[in-house]
């Protein structure tokens, strides 16, 4: 009788032990700067075994990953891959916009100071992002016992993708030639950090987002993280998460071919491999989920689409903003401004001066785009409000929708002819730009790979919003609060 008692209380044990959830120890989201998808392929045959080959061997590819919203720039990418939503819904509507006529970065914070420098470049937050991040889901699932923590050159690509309840971010202040953060997260750094930042002053000649080497220097800072803070060495999963901002720099210099961009990629494979086998080692192989991405892609240089007959140009469109300006006030017999500013393809209208001036808002939004209709270079001119109503594409309008935000998105929204980039227009132009709805602009890499995750890859209509949703349902936590995207089948079945 003892031993049948016993066996049973061993088959019961068993039983909870095999029912309890299974979670990943650590996931990790790298997102690469300004990478477009045929990058994955265009340098195929130059990557190492062990790096983005492994990554595409081992992993799971969604190759159709679209970037649902205009405009496509950094800041936006960010805190859309991991709130699963878009400028509609999370509110940061560019790298700057406009929030009652005044021009604001997307991470300033007026309340908080800098931790580890005496600069100003400390002096941000993740406050004006309007919803929850994967991390702070995660969070808020593991009683706040997980640990957050972003990494990146750029500021916003530490702070937005890191979250709210984030336990650090760190970016590069150019002037203390370090890694810091801010008081929102912290008052001193920690010791690891400071020993990395004296370790590593000048590793890079110059400013890191411009040189290869920080794409390494970025990798050795999260593998610091990773190893000091020891995340993924418990029970709790953690979460890191890595933009490689380098690329973005040295794409803007040089775009998207040329041995600059080449040297960009090859770095970014040799850290991968390091990281990928660090990884292994410290977290152990099949306990670490991670997925690659983008924030958004790059345009071809349109000198170089000319000399091969491809229709293209560069339109530094906000140089429109004074003679529009002057337009309106001719029409409407003030010499108040009627415009604040024009952004990332987009017209801020000044609301507060019209409503003095006792304009209505639609007769001046509607003379402005008159104006702007009568320049070639635009394929559409929109009233962002009434975008739904608006006769062009479908997905077009979709984009456009997802993009608006009636607060912080401006009145006008102007889309430009395919390959005509909102850059400076010069023969000797040698660099890329982004922020249009375009595919090479928003067709973006989305490479799952580790904890769960079988070999494959789909040509399925994917989005960057899905990648949110997809890693939340992998860890059964919810999904971010304003998540619109929705988990892709073919990696969580």
């Amino acid at each position: 009788m003892k031993n049948i008692l016993c066996t049973a209380l061993m088959l019961i044990a068993s039983l909870t032990a095999s029912a309890q959830l299974e979670r990943p120890r650590l996931v990790v989201g790298l997102v690469v700067d300004q990478m477009r998808w045929d990058y994955l392929y265009y340098y195929y045959n130059d990557y190492r075994n062990g790096g983005i080959r492994r990554l595409l061997k081992d992993g799971f590819s969604c190759e159709n990953t679209k970037i649902p919203y205009v405009p496509t720039v950094t800041a936006i990418g960010h805190a859309s891959i991991y709130t699963g939503t878009t400028p509609a819904l999370h509110g940061i509507c560019g790298n700057h916009f406009f929030i009652d006529g005044q021009r604001v970065y997307c991470c300033d914070d007026s309340t908080v100071q800098s931790v580890g420098s005496n600069t100003k470049y400390g002096k941000m937050s993740p406050r004006n992002m309007l919803a929850s991040t994967i991390g702070d889901e995660l969070k808020i699932a593991t009683d706040y016992q997980a640990k957050v923590i972003g990494v990146a050159i750029k500021d916003r690509a530490a702070i937005l993708p890191a979250g709210h309840a984030a336990n650090a971010a760190y970016w590069w202040d150019k002037k203390a030639e370090g890694f810091i953060s801010s008081t929102f997260y912290m008052q001193e750094l920690p010791q690891w950090v400071q020993k990395f930042n004296k370790k590593h002053k000048g590793f890079v000649e110059g400013e890191p987002i411009q040189s290869p080497k920080g794409v390494t220097l970025t990798f050795e800072m999260a593998e610091a993280a990773l190893e000091n803070e020891k995340m993924g060495q418990d029970d709790v999963t953690d979460l890191l998460t890595i933009s490689i901002s380098s690329t973005d720099g040295i794409g803007h210099q040089y775009s998207t071919r040329g041995p600059e961009n080449k040297a960009a990629y090859m770095n970014l494979d040799k850290g991968l491999e390091k990281f990928f086998n660090l990884l292994d080692k410290k977290v152990g192989a099949g306990n670490w989920l991670l997925f690659l991405s983008a924030d958004h892609g790059a345009a071809q240089n349109y000198n170089q689409m000319k000399e091969h007959r491809i229709p293209a140009g560069g339109f530094e469109n906000w140089k429109q903003l004074k003679p529009l300006n002057e337009y309106l006030q001719q029409k409407f017999q003030t010499t108040e401004n009627l415009l604040v500013g024009i952004n990332s393809g987009r017209v801020y209208l000044d609301r507060e001066n019209i409503r003095k001036l006792g304009l209505s808002l639609d007769d001046v939004k509607r003379e402005a785009m008159d104006w702007l209709r009568q320049d070639e270079r635009y394929e559409y001119v929109i009233d962002f409000e009434r975008a739904q109503e608006a006769t062009l594409p479908a997905m077009l309008r979709e984009q456009l929708c997802n993009g608006y935000n009636y607060h912080r998105s401006g009145d006008i929204a102007l889309i430009c002819r395919p390959q005509v980039l909102l850059t400076e227009d010069s023969p000797a132009y040698k660099g890329t730009t982004h922020g249009a709805w375009n595919p090479y602009d928003a067709h973006i890499p989305c490479v799952f790979m580790g904890w769960h995750i079988e070999p494959g890859q789909t040509n399925a209509q994917t989005y960057m919003t899905d990648i949110a949703p997809t890693v939340c349902a992998l860890l059964h936590i919810e999904a971010p609060n304003a998540c619109i995207g929705t988990p892709i089948t073919a990696i969580t079945k």
